[in-house]
């Protein structure tokens, strides 16, 4: 037996994108949780900081740094770990592993890997390879090829025949894939898969849509014991990818036959592999004859299956598979990864099995995808093999149809209930297949209830999609209760089969033509009340210990109210655009801080991926949509009766689930139930526009000119008197949406009905465009002491989303005047708002020069003004950020205030907190590769998906470490394009200049070429044109001329479709494209002024230097 290590270096898996979420913030703090239960050290290196894991008390020592192979050589020679684990990162830590190994580092340090050899994850990831060993143990695979260029795609094309899937070797999410039906189709995506792999290897394999798509969950330890956790099944057929599928657990239409068979398969593998912790097995299974008789082999052909892919570690759908069974993936595969078998360690959940027990289940669990294309309705909505949403939620139920809707409920999707259709789906004189889109795209679901609706029969939907009949027979009886709920009149037996079919009574309200409130009086008037189920991974053959609740419409109640003081924290659902792992991380901790201080916390949410979603996170976890009928019956079985006859309902905290919680506070004040924390008057003053601008006026705090409107007409009339551009804002919305500066009159017509349908019908904010510097401040409120741990400041100017703008700590180019201006007005509106717990504020400041270097700031007298632009009364997606760099614990601090404590008494005056001496950055990441049409220039509604953070001793280093950790720094020398508007021609100049001191080549199309030839510097000048002769812009971005690009854009449309294409190719080449001048200056600063000589330490010894 191998010694158990010492010390194991953790990889994380850095900052959110699509294809890789919060799923491995939750594997990587429950495996280092779980490495410290045996003894060993753990050291962590994250460059995300809006993750649980880089929390300084999860692992040993933390490094919040950039995952590359030179920073993390750096750590190992420093820490000298004797193993490193890196299958709890995703593809990150993979690949980095591999990296390591291939680069020597490993083997010079004798760093043993650990979970994976490294032979195991090339067989596993190297599509060669791994064809090669399936064929070993007779495993079958479609008929496939594996190339590396483009001349040997054309021979395989010659040898399978389309229609071809291809596969990048080593990417995440199915980056770089998809499938070619035609002959243009399969030459693109080739070409983009061959870029996308890291070794340039692509699978070109036989296209297997419209089979079943099936995946395994296992487990093996050193032993050779092998458990399967969960099998899973894909509505979706082959062909979309299996994150962007909706996901049952456990599978229900295999015959055991079928079930058994592929469970063989996956053991066999994980077997031949050798992998010791989990893996997760994809296949194909040929469909049932109604759904086969569509393809054109009748869908039967050898085995009846074909091993499709493996991923050698903890997966989203390892995240899915625990929250499924209540089994701790991560946790088990970490203790198998130090040495330990399935036989020894103990089942957390029951406390009475031990882990080699395979998990039972008594109820179904149904996964939903949640897409961006709410922000991005542009963009191409097809789904493929290359996944497009950026997280999912799960919901549990006791029939697959209640599952399945509480799932569509907890999407939180605004006014798109299971109900909603689009209009265009109907067009006189055509047939409902004809305009009802009910091939692969993110409304699909909708659009097969409409094509239900309208009497096409599941069976013909089923050859239609590859959908199974078995699903489309379960959406029929959903669309037959709608038409009963429709056309009979109400009876006890009909609302409880409505409610045991998931319908939530808003719906029933709509069907049956009466108010919510109503449907809810009358449900609980027929005795019709939710019980709660356990998650108890044996389907209660054992008693849990930590269980988690799921709610039914049966008759044993299984969660009997927590006695005791307790609070329910509400979550923040889906990880989406504007709303992401950050609430999640205030979620946890307020659960957390309730504890310390002698309460029960109660979380709910509906995200699988999470860390608040773990079994050991809260006192109790209720697995359930975040809407009001949902945490209004959550709050009643949770009530205790007291003396009268009457319930105690215990808080709500709604500061921590970003929007979504936010927007439930007025529901539960309406409904008479308690909040803790800031009351929601206080939170309706700052998040409805108009209140706030009566409030900003009342207490004398200046904000730009404008006023909020209740029609298009008020709203020109509002525009043309403080004169164009102008902002248009939303009401409770999330990340921007719908925020536009609008330029005239058209524009602002065209943007009103978006901007009044995302805002619920609230009036909108009109206000004039300032183009300042944009500051930020969270700040801790208790009623009489408002502290500001730090001030944020924005590299870029005003317009371009807090959440996409780099941020720095502290604000370095900022007055002794402004600072104290801002510290005013913070204390101020939180007094006056009586805040207590969190607060946001947002800030533009007026006047002196557009761009201040924060590198070499001289601070001079000028005259600026500050004016508030918004106020968020909950945490915002900066506190992990801020807590980190200041060592302020915010969220602790904040429930300590909700519960009555003052901040003086806990040690902290009010006003800014010292100063840190060191300086922090915060870099937003983008995921515009995987979501094509969609253009990537920043603008006021928020389009990134993650974050990281560089974290030094000066701006250039810090900077230049976010840079690296999001992928957008620039190469020591190279090439670069810059195409900059007329406005900012003459800012350019200093950032030209600086790179032709590094030696930088230069491109550039017309206008900016003779601002390069002024200069007396070389430039080739390039055609903007993309129909005349060639190499135009995308020519020379497509073939590799240059490195990076600089491409900004006026609010002129046109202009700015112009340079669409400049902007897609450099994210498809997959090369920096800066589209603000400020992001771009700041990028060659740190590359200029030695911000490469960064150093590599501790988030502590940062924060506390010796």
């Amino acid at each position: 037996m191998t010694a158990t290590p010492r010390k194991v270096l953790v990889i994380g898996s850095g900052p959110i994108v699509i294809g890789q979420a919060a799923e491995f913030d939750y594997a990587g703090t429950q495996a280092c949780k779980s490495l410290r239960e045996e003894g060993v050290m753990t050291v962590l290196v994250n460059s995300n900081p809006a993750t649980i894991m880089t929390d300084a008390d999860i692992a040993d020592r933390v490094y919040i740094e950039p995952l590359t192979v030179a920073v993390v050589e750096r750590i190992i020679e420093r820490e000298r770990p004797d193993g490193l684990l890196p299958t709890l990162g995703g593809q990150t830590g993979l690949n980095l592993a591999v990296e390591l190994e291939e680069a020597g580092i490993l083997e010079k340090f004798d760093v043993r890997l650990l979970g994976s050899t490294i032979e195991t994850i090339k067989k596993a990831e190297d599509r060669e390879l791994f064809r090669e060993m399936l064929i070993n143990i007779d495993e079958p695979v479609p008929p496939s090829r594996i190339v590396s260029n483009i001349e040997d795609a054309n021979s395989a094309l010659q040898e399978i025949g389309l229609p071809l899937v291809i596969r990048p070797a080593y990417t995440l999410g199915g980056t770089g894939g998809g499938i070619a039906e035609s002959l243009d189709e399969f030459q693109d995506v080739v070409r983009g898969g061959i870029a996308a792999s890291p070794i340039h290897q692509v699978l070109i394999e036989k296209s297997v849509v419209g089979w079943k798509e099936l995946e395994y969950e296992v487990m093996r330890d050193r032993s050779d014991n092998c458990i399967t956790i969960c099998n899973m099944e894909n509505i979706d057929p082959m062909g979309v990818h299996t994150g962007d599928s909706i996901v049952v657990a456990p599978s229900q239409t295999l015959s055991d036959n079928d079930y058994q068979m592929l469970r063989t398969a996956s053991l066999k593998i994980i077997r031949e592999l050798g992998i010791e912790g989990g893996c997760n097995v994809q296949f194909a299974l040929a469909p049932g004859d109604v759904v086969g008789d569509t393809l054109p082999d009748k869908g039967v052909e050898g085995k009846g299956y074909y091993v499709i892919e493996v991923n050698p570690r903890v997966s989203r759908s390892s995240a899915l598979a625990s929250k499924a069974t209540g089994y701790p993936i991560a946790r088990v595969a970490a203790k198998i990864a130090v040495g330990k078998t399935l036989d020894e360690i103990p089942n957390a959940v029951t406390e009475k099995t031990v882990a080699a027990f395979e998990p039972a289940l008594d109820y179904c669990v149904v996964k939903i995808p949640r897409w961006p294309f709410d922000k991005f309705p542009g963009g191409d909505r097809t789904l493929g093999t290359q996944m497009k949403a950026t997280g999912e939620v799960m919901a549990i139920d006791r029939t697959f149809e209640a599952a399945f809707q509480k799932a569509v409920r907890s999407l939180e999707i605004t006014n798109r209930s299971i109900l909603w259709e689009d209009p265009c789906w109907v067009e006189d004189g055509k047939s409902v297949l004809e305009t009802i889109p009910i091939g692969p795209t993110d409304q699909r679901l909708w659009a097969l209830l409409a094509a239900l609706r309208r009497k096409v029969s599941p069976e013909e939907v089923s050859r239609r999609t590859g959908v199974d009949p078995w699903f489309t027979r379960a959406f029929l009886r959903i669309t037959s209760m709608e038409q009963r709920l429709l056309s009979e009149a109400m009876t006890e037996n009909l609302m409880f089969d409505a409610k045991r079919l998931g319908f939530p009574d808003d719906r029933i309200a709509v069907l049956s033509d009466r108010s919510t409130e109503e449907v809810r009086k009358l449900r609980q008037g027929y005795g019709l009340r939710p019980v709660y189920k356990m998650v108890d991974t044996c389907a209660a053959e054992f008693e849990a210990e930590t269980p988690y609740f799921y709610s039914t419409y049966e008759e044993e109640n299984e969660a009997e109210p927590l006695l005791g003081p307790k609070s329910i924290v509400i979550g923040s659902g889906p990880i989406r655009i504007g709303q992401g792992i950050e609430f999640d991380y205030c979620s946890v901790h307020a659960a957390w801080a309730l504890q310390e201080e002698g309460l029960s916390s109660v979380m709910v949410n509906s995200n699988p991926e999470t860390v608040s979603t773990d079994f050991d996170t809260s006192d109790r976890l209720y697995f359930e949509p975040l809407d009001e009928e949902s945490l209004r019956d959550i709050l009643e079985n949770e009530g205790v009766p007291n003396k009268n006859g009457l319930k105690d309902i215990p808080t709500s905290i709604v500061q921590f689930g970003g929007q979504t919680a936010i927007n439930l506070s007025q529901s539960l004040d309406a409904a008479g139930l308690p909040i803790l924390g800031s009351s929601a008057l206080s939170i309706d003053t700052a998040s409805d526009r108009h209140l706030f601008e009566e409030f900003l006026a009342r207490v004398n705090i200046p904000n730009p000119p404008g006023s909020t409107v209740g029609d298009l007409e008020q709203a020109l009339k509002v525009a043309q008197e403080v004169g164009y551009p102008v902002l248009v804002r939303p009401s409770y919305v999330l990340g921007g949406r719908a925020m536009e500066i609008v330029q005239n009159a058209s524009e602002l017509a065209r943007y009103m009905n978006s901007a009044f349908e995302a805002g619920g019908g609230r009036r909108v904010l009109i206000d004039k465009y300032f183009e300042g510097r944009e500051v930020e401040v969270d700040a801790v409120c208790d009623g009489d002491t408002v502290l500001i741990p730090g001030i944020m400041e924005h590299v870029e100017r005003a317009g371009v989303h807090s959440g996409d703008s780099m941020a720095i700590y502290p604000g370095l180019t900022l007055s002794n005047q402004e600072i104290d201006t801002i510290i005013d007005y913070t204390t101020r509106i939180g007094k006056e708002l009586d805040v207590k717990g969190l607060m946001n504020i947002q800030y533009v400041v007026v006047g002196g020069p557009a761009y201040r270097s924060p590198g070499t700031a001289v601070l001079t007298a000028q005259e600026t003004q500050v004016f508030v632009i918004e106020v968020n009364p909950r945490s915002s997606r900066t506190i992990p950020f801020i807590s980190k760099i200041t060592g302020v614990p915010m969220v602790k601090l904040a429930v300590k205030a909700m519960l009555g404590q003052k901040l003086n008494a806990l040690g902290y005056e009010g006003g800014l907190w010292a100063k840190q001496d060191l300086v922090g950055v915060k870099a937003p990441v983008f995921s515009m590769s995987k979501l094509a049409g969609v253009d990537t220039f920043l603008g006021p509604e928020m389009k990134s998906t993650g974050e990281v953070m560089g974290i030094d001793k000066d701006f250039e280093s810090a900077a230049a470490k976010a840079l690296m950790a999001s992928n957008m720094m620039l190469p020591q020398n190279g090439s670069i394009l810059i195409s900059v508007s007329d406005v900012d021609k003459a800012d350019s100049v200093t950032l030209i200049k600086d790179l032709a001191s590094v030696g930088y080549k230069f491109f550039a199309t017309e206008g900016t070429a003779s601002v390069i030839n002024g200069l007396d510097l070389a430039v080739v000048m390039v055609p903007k044109r993309l129909d005349g002769g060639g190499p135009n812009v995308v020519d020379i971005i497509n073939n590799g001329t240059v490195d990076a690009v600089v491409n900004t854009v006026t609010g002129d449309r046109e202009v700015m479709q112009d340079g669409f294409h400049i902007r897609r190719a450099a994210v498809d080449r997959r090369i920096p494209c800066f589209t603000s001048l400020d992001t771009a200056r700041a990028a060659v600063e740190s590359l200029t002024k030695g911000g490469t000589n960064y150093n590599v330490l501790t988030v502590q010894e940062y924060l506390n230097p010796l």
